[in-house]
């Protein structure tokens, strides 16, 4: 059984419309003799008589009550069935009261009997097919609610019978008389069908009934014009009576029309009204700033200067785009700048206001204005911006510069011109210089840090020094050191050892210090690399004693060779001293060393070795060693690799 069955046991399907009756044949309406075949001739007989209106009507009697065994039987004409199923007869008669009949058999009857006969033609006979029950189909024995006597009028009774389900091309219908003393007035033959009905926007066909009493019949439904389906499949149920049940699946009116007459039509929304959407609701006015001209509208057209945007409905009102940003305030620090506006004075209708800043390089002498370059930074962007002001960076010193602050919202991109906006000038001051690109590691001991660095791309003016920051790795910037240098390069003092150092550098012009470099993490060597370090300099420390010695003994051999030229009475004493610290020969522009623990002043070693020369010529240059015994009074500067000697110059020009 299926779900629809199911649903009408349960009682949930409820009759939509009354039964419509499609008459197949009635007598009521015949103008002339019926002439129906009977058999035996002598039992039914064909009457004209007139019904309570006085109209003339064609009437069957029979009345052979005194005689016994009687079966006298009639037939009507062949009746088309017209695809029916199921046929419903009408009969209308009269029945003699058996007591009121004095001096009958036994064998008096007050009933008859209805039959059937199918046939695909009008093929039966006198004699065909045989007056007996089969090849006849018996519907029912007929009786009277009411019988007559002689004395009463006849009173008349009407009964229905139905029979099915009907497969031929038509069908005879037959009356059994078995002793009964009756009139049958009329009969009538109808079918019963569903008419054509509207539920829920669908019209649904004429549909006969099915073949039982308890049969559904399924018929399909279209939407009525102007109407779509909504949920499918459209149908309803024709029961047994001819009646619709309720329906399935539905349709409603499309965009720009409305229901009407009792929700059975779908009518267009009139000009000046719209509806949007499929579906039940009726026509609305236009929303604000927009019009129709013409009925069944969908939507209604933005009046001139008002827009939609894409993500509108239908439903909303018409917008425009807003009016210019108004106040706006500039602040120039060198080559940053700060704007500031307020709200437009009409925003358009809309509550998605945005703005947009332009930035435009000007050029005074040419006259032109260009867009600025990726460099400038504007800040937190320059398109779609809620709020209102931006801070920008990066422009040039000494520039002319134009902004345009744009006020956009959801219909701005609708409208044929540009957005409004409001503009300012303004002109750079002396700029700070750019950051220091890279910053390189050069050099490093345990203690020390040797870098160099590039100079500024845009160093905006002359450099006037640099400063270095830098502070311990791990802890952080909050400690951080800093030191200065005139020159791209510095070594910083009085570091760690192992110890890791983030380093920063900036450049200083007049108009102040730029942007610190990135940090960059290096580090200094550990103690254990510093002594490996002077151990690799330890065969250059030998090679240059070794070459200072070499030296020496050169000069003191040309020593001795000068000194034995000397004929004064003291050259054996100063051959003497001279062989204790072998004086070299003293020529312009050579450099002499004495040994300074012969004597203890060394100036009174200069005058004896320097006799030959004037002493105004001959200075103390620097004092090679710390081991000497009178120490002037300013300490002599010590060179490295250390040494007991004394170093003299001699002026190339005395």
């Amino acid at each position: 059984m299926t779900m629809d069955y199911l649903l009408f046991l349960c009682g949930f399907l409820l009759p939509l419309s009354s039964a419509v009756e499609e008459t197949l044949m009635d007598t009521k309406w015949a103008m002339t003799e019926l002439a129906w075949t009977s058999h035996p001739e002598t039992g039914w007989e064909e009457v004209s008589g007139y019904d309570d209106a006085m109209n003339p009507i064609r009437t069957y009697q029979v009345c052979n009550v005194r005689e016994l065994n009687q079966n006298n039987w009639l037939r009507s004409d062949f009746i088309p069935r017209k695809d029916v199923l199921r046929v419903y007869v009408e009969m209308k008669f009269t029945v003699r009261d058996c007591n009121s009949i004095p001096n009958i058999p036994g064998s008096c009857k007050e009933t008859f009997n209805l039959f059937y006969y199918e046939s695909d033609s009008d093929s039966a006979t006198a004699t065909s097919p045989f007056w007996m029950e089969n090849p006849y189909v018996k519907v029912d024995t007929i009786a009277p609610d009411e019988s007559f006597s002689m004395l009463e009028s006849g009173r008349v009774n009407t009964k229905i019978r139905s029979f099915g389900p009907l497969s031929k091309a038509g069908f005879y219908l037959a009356f059994q008389d078995l002793g009964a003393c009756m009139s049958l007035i009329s009969v009538r033959a109808f079918y019963k069908k569903c008419s054509t009905t509207i539920a829920n926007f669908a019209v649904f066909p004429e549909t006969a009934t099915g073949a039982e009493a308890t049969s559904l019949v399924i018929a399909p439904g279209t939407c009525v014009p102007n109407a779509l389906e909504v949920s499918v499949p459209l149908k309803l149920y024709c029961n047994g009576d001819g009646e619709w049940m309720v329906p399935v699946g539905s349709c409603t009116c499309m965009a720009g029309f409305e229901p009407a007459v009792k929700e059975t039509q779908c009518q267009a929304c009139s000009p000046g009204t719209f509806k949007s959407k499929q579906g039940e609701g009726l026509c609305s006015p236009c929303p604000p700033n927009s019009r129709t001209s013409s009925g069944a509208a969908s939507i209604c057209s933005c009046r001139t200067g008002y827009y939609r945007a894409d993500s509108d409905s239908p439903d909303s009102g018409c917008t425009t785009v807003p009016s210019a940003p108004r106040n706006v305030i500039s602040s120039v620090n060198e080559t940053s700048l700060i704007l500031e506006w307020s709200e437009p004075r009409d925003q358009g209708g809309r509550e998605d206001l945005l703005y947009n800043v332009i930035c435009k390089k000007c050029l005074p002498e040419r006259g032109t204005c260009t867009r600025c370059d990726d460099n400038v930074d504007i800040s937190p962007r320059h398109l779609g911006l809620t709020e209102r002001h931006v801070t920008i960076r990066n422009l040039q010193a000494h520039t002319q510069y134009s902004f345009e602050i744009q006020a956009v919202n959801g219909v701005a991109s609708k409208s044929p011109y540009a957005p409004q906006f409001a503009s300012v000038n303004i002109t750079t001051n002396q700029a700070a210089p750019s950051a220091v690109p890279t910053v390189h590691l050069t050099g490093a001991s345990a203690n020390t840090m040797t870098l160099s660095w590039l100079p500024p791309e845009k160093p905006n003016g002359i450099i006037l020094d640099y400063e270095i920051k830098y502070h311990e790795k791990d802890q952080g910037e909050a400690i951080a050191h800093t030191m200065t240098a005139q020159h791209s390069y510095a070594r910083i003092d009085g570091l760690k050892p192992g110890t890791p150092y983030v380093v920063q550098v900036r450049a200083r012009t007049v108009a102040g210090y730029g942007r610190y470099s990135s940090p960059t993490d290096f580090g200094t060597n550990h103690q254990a690399d510093a002594d490996k370090a002077l151990q690799e300099q330890l065969p250059l420390i030998v090679g240059s004693l070794t070459a200072g010695l070499v030296f020496i003994i050169v000069v003191v051999v040309i020593a001795i060779v000068c000194l034995r030229k000397q004929r004064n009475g003291s050259e054996s004493e100063y051959t003497e001293k001279l062989q204790q610290y072998k004086s070299p020969i003293v020529t312009p522009g050579m450099k002499v060393y004495i040994d300074p623990f012969t004597y203890e002043d060394p100036n009174e070693a200069i005058r004896e070795f320097a006799k030959e020369i004037d002493v105004s010529c001959v200075k103390i240059e620097e004092v090679i060693g710390a081991d000497y015994r009178h120490k002037p009074s300013n300490p002599p500067k010590l060179l490295s690799p250390p040494s007991s000697y004394m170093s003299t110059h001699t002026p190339s020009t005395p």
